[in-house]
């Protein structure tokens, strides 16, 4: 992935930063070994030496950040960025697609909430709702950080974000890797990120804020990461709390 990237994270002291973490290290490559393949694999070529199972749990903002943009600076430069502010109007509210029930409800994603695309970083994931905060977030972070533009209303901005929604738009990853999920195996999938406590809108859980269920999260940090090498030597180079 070219350049760096900003991703939202949820915040530490939320339920889901501990159990999306715990699906994505332990919990889904123990029990999709075949999908999932261990970081000591002799196939690690195939992944383009990349570990599938080190990532934090995140949503992608915006990707192809020039470092040029941050220079010796990246603390400072992440600061000056216009995000709105927690518990603010226009602060960010991260909720998830609610798996469809069958009954006609058009706020349900028909393809459920767990989703997987070709592709080596989308291969397992959760949608999120792309609602006005997240769209938002997304777009200062595209204007100010790739297309040198003042706000999200920006012409090439608004662009992109019309094409982000209709490609993938926000998620959060579950699974990196090459090896491709079957609608059974995605299934399984599910039930398992549920079962850990994360709120999909099912198995009577249907508004995923009850005590054992969460779809979302409010605000969240930020990280500026290098996306540019090897996924396990990706680290932040800056961090906000918004």
């Amino acid at each position: 992935m070219p350049g760096s990237s900003l991703w939202l994270l949820p915040p530490k002291s939320h339920p889901l930063h501990s159990i999306l973490t715990t699906l994505i290290t332990s919990t889904l490559p123990s029990l999709f070994p075949e999908i999932i393949p261990p970081s000591s694999t002799e196939n690690a070529s195939e992944l383009h030496g990349m570990d599938s199972s080190v990532f934090p749990p995140h949503m992608t903002i915006t990707s192809s950040v020039c470092p040029s943009l941050y220079g010796s600076d990246p603390q400072g430069w992440l600061d000056s960025l216009p995000f709105p502010a927690t518990g603010s109007p226009n602060g960010v509210k991260v909720r998830f697609h609610a798996t469809a029930t069958g009954s006609g409800d058009e706020a349900k994603d028909v393809k459920g909430s767990i989703q997987s695309q070709d592709t080596f970083f989308r291969r397992c994931f959760i949608k999120v709702v792309l609602d006005e905060s997240v769209r938002r977030l997304a777009g200062i972070a595209r204007a100010k950080a790739v297309n040198g533009e003042d706000s999200e209303a920006g012409p090439k901005t608004q662009e992109w974000l019309a094409s982000w929604a209709k490609k993938f738009g926000p998620h959060v990853s579950l699974i990196y890797g090459n090896v491709p999920i079957d609608e059974e195996t995605l299934a399984k999938i599910s039930e398992v990120v549920e079962q850990a406590g994360v709120g999909l809108g099912r198995s009577g859980a249907t508004d995923g804020h009850g005590p054992d269920r969460h779809n979302g999260w409010d605000g969240g940090v930020v990280w500026l990461v290098p996306t540019d090498g090897p996924v396990n030597q990706w680290k932040p180079i800056a961090i906000r709390e918004l």
